[in-house]
């Protein structure tokens, strides 16, 4: 078995000599994240990466991840940090949308950051809450309510202007996040129908309750279906996360379908030249496991280290796919 392995595209690896290195160490695609920015915005490094993958003979894939229903605290202009035990009235110290400020309720958790800061609601009336899970908050972080969604359309307007450029910029493939059924897809393969890019693959990100109860459908809708551990983590408890894998990664299996490993591979890589023993574990368990894509989030695009990830991961997926034969 073989496998195609994903970078992020984003400030740490915005180098055509970096960029030609990862192609080098086995890359073979790069995911673009569009909850940080426009498709327009992204051009010259989407044509930096294109010119790197030439270098090494390489045929880039480009996946686009889409805004979709995601929710996302707004722009603000320097880290924040948050204190456990501190109070703090939401949108005061950075923007919050307005979904969350309406659907809030008194005891609802609000998890940051794919759940590394948290907020008790004391008062949704005042939008008051309580730091219980502390550190420094950076702009344009994901917000969520724990175990409960707040109603959202599946394509924002953004997301639309996105798919119109799309074709033009080489982009072969669409990640729709937190894909709660079959009417997610078909309102994305409607709107790429509608921008002549109907032969876009689409990856159908997990990570919500009501995308996991409704898997069977969408694997049936989608081209690849995406675990997507950052959020998925936030909707089931984390002691749990594993279990869910599994049972996503035999589903599809037993469908035929493809499906790709995401976020928190080699974590650690953001700031270490080397993973941790179980990260390496992780990466070669999904490769044997019958992962037809893996993907790094963070490690490339903010890390310190994007060669180096990389590298291992590269090197370990291998071994992985290669024990899976």
């Amino acid at each position: 078995m073989t496998g195609s392995l994903y970078g992020t595209l984003g400030p740490a690896c915005a180098r055509e000599d970096t960029l030609q290195a990862m192609f080098a160490a086995g890359m073979r695609g790069m995911r673009l994240n569009l909850s940080h920015g426009t498709l327009e915005a992204g051009a010259a490094w989407i044509e930096m990466m294109q010119r790197a993958a030439a270098h090494e003979g390489v045929r880039p894939e480009l996946i686009i991840d889409l805004q979709g229903p995601e929710l996302r605290i707004g722009a603000f202009p320097a880290p924040i940090l948050l204190v456990p035990g501190e109070m703090l009235i939401l949108g005061v110290r950075f923007p919050v949308p307005r979904r969350v400020m309406d659907g809030i309720v008194n005891g609802d958790e609000l998890l940051l950051d794919d759940g590394q800061l948290a907020l008790h609601v004391t008062d949704a009336s005042q939008a008051l809450c309580r730091v219980e899970r502390g550190g420094t908050l950076l702009p344009r972080k994901s917000i969520a309510v724990a175990g409960r969604e707040l109603p959202a359309p599946a394509l924002t307007a953004l997301d639309r202007e996105n798919l119109r450029r799309a074709p033009e910029l080489g982009v072969t493939g669409v990640m729709q996040p937190f894909v709660r059924g079959r009417e997610d897809l078909l309102a994305v393969r409607t709107a790429l129908r509608e921008e002549n890019a109907g032969n876009l693959q689409i990856f159908a990100k997990i990570e919500n309750q009501t995308g996991l109860h409704k898997l069977n459908e969408i694997i049936a809708s989608c081209d690849v279906v995406v675990i997507a551990r950052g959020d998925l983590g936030n909707a089931v408890p984390l002691c749990e996360l594993p279990r869910v894998q599994e049972s996503i990664m035999a589903a599809c299996r037993a469908a035929g379908r493809d499906f790709m490993v995401s976020t928190q591979m080699l974590q650690s890589m953001q700031h270490a030249a080397v993973p941790t023993r179980a990260e390496v574990m992780d990466v070669y368990h999904a490769a044997r496991s019958g992962a037809r894509f893996l993907l790094l989030t963070g490690e490339t695009a903010a890390g310190e280290y994007p060669v180096e990830a990389m590298r291992y991961f590269a090197g370990t997926a291998r071994c992985g796919w290669a024990d899976a034969e």
